[in-house]
């Protein structure tokens, strides 16, 4: 049973377990920021694809087999991943390990109620497995990033996917093929939107954290843990509210609450984002663990609907990041171009000589060259600037002046996307309203 929700929270940590990981990798393939968020999409729109099919194949299958081959095929695809020589073969292996992901999940579905002791427990175990892997996946890629590289992360899912299918496929029994009945269309539904909207919270505050505030993955890593440790924390109240339609439309009003107001943000400091990030990690725990339930619980087969609801989670993610990043990366274009600007007007202005603002300017100008679609990092320039030592204090003074303006142009630039991410979220209440409260 351990065996099983390991698999099912390491691939569900997969969908969001590089997103700290994005800033170095679209550095070292010097990518832009549009084309590596495929590295997220790819793995996400295989999964909603291959879901239903997986989870067919572990009705007619030994299910322990079809988990064991479906993280076998993870495995394959995260060492394919930890060694890929471009941009594009990461994003195909990023496929593959969403298509063997996908038949491990879903055929953890069919063992689980067997090894709970009980169809609820089973998907109980099942739910909190993907929640808990889902808020746990991008502190634990930050940390890695940082302590040792993007590379780390997929080199690290190779043993722990490998130990999972050789218990799995040792110790699970076959299962017996049933006829399925019509998925829960209104949860399935509620589900995608809010997923779009909260898995698109993860992709924007990283960014937010690494490529707009400047703040080393390390660091970020550590800020973005408080939605994981609000989730847990969360968790046991879960129970307390019997009734998951109640549940799951207090969960999305948390959530949507939370998302909203990281686009209201008032300055540009992490301790801004972290009642917010309560807020979501709350409506976490209460609306996806609810939905979840609902959309699966006593309906067969029940890796059939699993499949359908990883479906439609997975095709939420890719809804949020395809049409959040458009809007993302055209939002930071208009207010680079207005921080380039008050930029020139700072420099001009500061009490350095002629030659110093020449050398300056040039710096920082081959730096938003070399990194087009990006905020520039003006440390390095100042660093290197030959100015002498009556203008240092002078050139820290304008180094800090420079900051600030780069700060609010980032904090600017992301409040469009996740005030549209909430307006997603949002949109959940509507299928769980219109829920009779029996079915729900």
């Amino acid at each position: 049973m351990a065996a099983v929700a390991l698999a099912v929270g390491l691939v569900l940590a997969d969908a969001s377990v590089v997103i700290l990981a994005l800033p170095a990798i679209y550095r070292e393939y010097n990518a832009e920021v549009a084309d590596v968020a495929w590295v997220v999409t790819a793995f996400n729109l295989a999964i909603a694809l291959a879901a239903v099919p997986a989870a067919r194949l572990a009705t007619r299958r030994p299910a322990g087999q079809v988990c064991a081959g479906g993280l076998a095929v993870f495995a394959a695809g995260a060492v394919a991943c930890a060694l890929a020589p471009s941009l594009a073969v990461l994003i195909g292996a990023r496929a593959v390990q969403g298509v063997g992901g996908a038949a491990a999940v879903c055929a953890a579905l069919e063992l689980l109620p067997g090894l709970a002791g009980g169809e609820r427990r089973g998907v109980r175990i099942w739910a909190a497995s993907g929640v808990a892997g889902a808020a746990l996946g991008p502190a634990i890629g930050g940390l890695l990033t940082q302590l040792i590289s993007w590379q780390s992360i997929f080199v690290a899912q190779v043993p722990l996917a490998l130990m999972g299918a050789l218990v799995v496929f040792r110790h699970a029994a076959p299962v017996v093929a049933a006829r399925a009945g019509r998925p829960h269309l209104a949860a399935n539904i509620a589900l995608g939107l809010l997923s779009a909207g909260l898995a698109a919270v993860l992709f924007l505050l990283v960014l937010l954290l690494v490529e707009g505030w400047r703040m080393p993955p390390i660091s970020a890593a550590l800020v973005v843990t408080v939605m994981p440790a609000a989730a847990l924390l969360a968790a046991p109240f879960e129970r307390r509210i019997a009734d998951t339609r109640t549940r799951a439309a207090a969960g999305t009003l948390l959530g949507t609450g939370g998302v909203a107001a990281l686009g209201l943000l008032p300055g540009a400091d992490w301790e801004w984002t972290l009642a917010p990030q309560l807020l979501v990690g709350a409506g976490l725990a209460l609306s996806l663990g609810a939905l979840t339930e609902a959309a699966i619980a006593g309906r067969s087969a029940a890796a059939i609907h699993g499949g359908v609801t990883i479906a439609a989670r997975h095709a939420g993610v890719v809804l949020g990041l395809v049409l959040l990043t458009p809007v993302f990366v055209a939002d930071l274009d208009r207010q680079r171009e207005r921080a380039t600007q008050k930029g020139a007007e700072l420099v001009l202005d500061a009490r350095v000589d002629a030659l110093t603002k020449v050398e300056l300017a040039s710096r920082i100008a081959s730096d938003i060259r070399r990194r087009p679609g990006r905020l520039p990092d003006i440390h390095h320039a100042f660093a290197a600037v030959d100015a002498s030592e009556r203008e240092r204090p002078q050139l820290r003074v304008l180094e800090r002046q420079l900051n600030e303006q780069l700060d609010r142009a980032a904090t600017s630039s992301f409040e469009r996307s996740f005030l549209f991410a909430a307006a997603l979220a949002a949109l959940a209440l509507i299928p769980i309203a219109l829920t009779r409260r029996v079915t729900l």
